[in-house]
Protein backbone atom coordinates (compact mmCIF):
# COMPACT_ATOMS: atom_id res chain seq x y z
CA UNK A 1 0.00 0.00 0.00
CA UNK A 2 1.07 3.49 -0.74
CA UNK A 3 1.21 6.20 1.82
CA UNK A 4 0.11 9.80 1.60
CA UNK A 5 2.06 13.01 3.03
CA UNK A 6 -0.19 15.86 2.14
CA UNK A 7 -1.02 18.97 3.97
CA UNK A 8 -3.95 21.89 3.26
CA UNK A 9 -3.32 25.30 5.56
CA UNK A 10 -5.37 28.63 5.20
CA UNK A 11 -3.26 31.04 7.49
CA UNK A 12 -1.00 34.09 8.19
CA UNK A 13 2.21 34.75 7.96
CA UNK A 14 3.41 35.44 11.70
CA UNK A 15 6.88 37.36 10.20
CA UNK A 16 8.08 37.91 6.96
CA UNK A 17 9.94 35.21 4.74
CA UNK A 18 13.27 34.67 5.75
CA UNK A 19 14.99 34.28 2.48
CA UNK A 20 17.94 31.96 2.06
CA UNK A 21 20.05 30.99 -1.00
CA UNK A 22 21.90 27.72 -1.11
CA UNK A 23 24.84 26.88 -2.61
CA UNK A 24 24.64 30.59 -3.21
CA UNK A 25 21.92 30.01 -5.92
CA UNK A 26 18.93 28.26 -4.90
CA UNK A 27 16.43 30.27 -2.98
CA UNK A 28 14.39 29.10 0.05
CA UNK A 29 12.11 30.87 1.88
CA UNK A 30 11.01 29.84 5.39
CA UNK A 31 8.40 31.35 7.66
CA UNK A 32 5.80 30.65 10.26
CA UNK A 33 1.92 30.21 10.08
CA UNK A 34 -0.48 30.33 11.87
CA UNK A 35 -4.01 28.64 11.79
CA UNK A 36 -6.68 29.32 14.20
CA UNK A 37 -9.89 27.46 14.23
CA UNK A 38 -13.14 28.72 16.27
CA UNK A 39 -15.42 26.73 17.76
CA UNK A 40 -17.82 26.42 20.89
CA UNK A 41 -17.37 24.45 24.17
CA UNK A 42 -19.81 22.71 25.92
CA UNK A 43 -20.65 25.78 28.06
CA UNK A 44 -21.41 27.28 24.36
CA UNK A 45 -18.59 30.14 24.81
CA UNK A 46 -16.94 30.57 21.40
CA UNK A 47 -13.21 29.66 22.04
CA UNK A 48 -10.20 30.37 19.05
CA UNK A 49 -7.07 28.04 18.84
CA UNK A 50 -4.12 28.55 17.09
CA UNK A 51 -1.69 26.25 15.77
CA UNK A 52 1.85 27.38 14.33
CA UNK A 53 3.41 25.84 11.13
CA UNK A 54 6.79 26.16 10.04
CA UNK A 55 6.88 26.40 6.10
CA UNK A 56 9.23 26.21 3.65
CA UNK A 57 9.17 26.75 0.04
CA UNK A 58 12.10 26.46 -2.61
CA UNK A 59 12.73 27.99 -5.84
CA UNK A 60 10.27 29.77 -7.77
CA UNK A 61 7.82 29.49 -5.06
CA UNK A 62 10.59 31.14 -2.71
CA UNK A 63 11.31 34.03 -4.65
CA UNK A 64 7.29 34.78 -4.93
CA UNK A 65 7.27 34.55 -1.36
CA UNK A 66 9.95 37.08 -0.70
CA UNK A 67 8.61 39.35 -3.10
CA UNK A 68 4.95 39.42 -2.23
CA UNK A 69 4.30 37.72 1.17
CA UNK A 70 4.72 39.68 4.29
CA UNK A 71 3.66 39.32 8.28
CA UNK A 72 0.04 38.84 8.10
CA UNK A 73 -0.31 38.03 4.47
CA UNK A 74 -3.18 35.41 4.04
CA UNK A 75 -2.24 32.06 1.90
CA UNK A 76 -3.23 28.90 1.13
CA UNK A 77 -0.13 26.29 1.00
CA UNK A 78 -0.04 22.69 -0.04
CA UNK A 79 2.83 20.79 0.26
CA UNK A 80 3.71 17.69 2.24
CA UNK A 81 5.30 17.10 5.86
CA UNK A 82 8.89 16.63 6.11
CA UNK A 83 10.90 16.02 9.19
CA UNK A 84 14.71 17.53 9.82
CA UNK A 85 16.95 16.06 12.29
CA UNK A 86 20.58 17.43 13.38
CA UNK A 87 22.76 17.81 16.08
CA UNK A 88 23.00 21.40 17.77
CA UNK A 89 26.38 23.08 19.57
CA UNK A 90 26.40 20.94 22.34
CA UNK A 91 25.68 17.63 20.55
CA UNK A 92 21.74 17.35 21.41
CA UNK A 93 19.84 15.76 19.09
CA UNK A 94 17.08 18.13 17.68
CA UNK A 95 14.22 18.49 15.10
CA UNK A 96 11.81 20.26 12.93
CA UNK A 97 8.66 19.40 11.31
CA UNK A 98 8.09 21.43 7.79
CA UNK A 99 5.38 21.91 5.77
CA UNK A 100 7.24 22.20 2.11
CA UNK A 101 5.07 24.24 0.13
CA UNK A 102 4.62 22.74 -3.41
CA UNK A 103 1.28 24.84 -4.24
CA UNK A 104 0.62 28.50 -3.14
CA UNK A 105 -2.15 30.70 -3.23
CA UNK A 106 -2.32 34.44 -2.41
CA UNK A 107 -5.99 35.22 -0.63
CA UNK A 108 -5.34 38.58 0.38
CA UNK A 109 -7.50 41.40 -0.83
CA UNK A 110 -5.25 44.41 -0.50
CA UNK A 111 -2.55 43.32 -3.24
CA UNK A 112 -5.13 42.93 -5.93
CA UNK A 113 -5.73 46.78 -5.33
CA UNK A 114 -2.11 47.17 -5.19
CA UNK A 115 -1.54 45.37 -7.86
CA UNK A 116 -4.13 45.46 -10.21
CA UNK A 117 -5.85 42.76 -12.06
CA UNK A 118 -2.61 41.16 -13.24
CA UNK A 119 -0.73 40.80 -10.44
CA UNK A 120 -0.36 37.62 -8.51
CA UNK A 121 -2.90 38.00 -6.14
CA UNK A 122 -6.16 34.91 -5.97
CA UNK A 123 -3.65 33.30 -9.06
CA UNK A 124 -2.44 29.62 -8.41
CA UNK A 125 1.42 29.30 -8.09
CA UNK A 126 3.22 25.70 -7.89
CA UNK A 127 6.61 24.77 -8.49
CA UNK A 128 6.98 23.25 -12.84
CA UNK A 129 6.70 19.60 -12.93
CA UNK A 130 10.34 19.38 -13.95
CA UNK A 131 11.36 21.16 -10.28
CA UNK A 132 11.14 19.03 -7.49
CA UNK A 133 10.45 21.26 -4.63
CA UNK A 134 12.61 19.18 -1.94
CA UNK A 135 15.93 17.93 -2.12
CA UNK A 136 18.94 16.49 -0.51
CA UNK A 137 19.79 19.99 -0.61
CA UNK A 138 16.80 20.48 2.44
CA UNK A 139 19.84 19.44 4.96
CA UNK A 140 22.65 21.94 3.71
CA UNK A 141 20.09 24.83 5.18
CA UNK A 142 21.50 25.70 8.99
CA UNK A 143 19.32 23.81 11.61
CA UNK A 144 20.67 26.43 13.90
CA UNK A 145 18.83 28.87 13.32
CA UNK A 146 15.40 26.75 14.27
CA UNK A 147 16.19 26.48 17.70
Amino acid sequence: MRGVNKVILIGNLGKDPEIQKVDGTIPVAKFPLATTETFKDRSGKQVSQTEWHNVVLWRGLAELAEKYLRKGSLIYVEGHLHTRNWEDKEGNKKSAVEVVGDNLIMLDKKLESNMGPHGPSGSALQEEPGESTTSSMESDLNPEDND
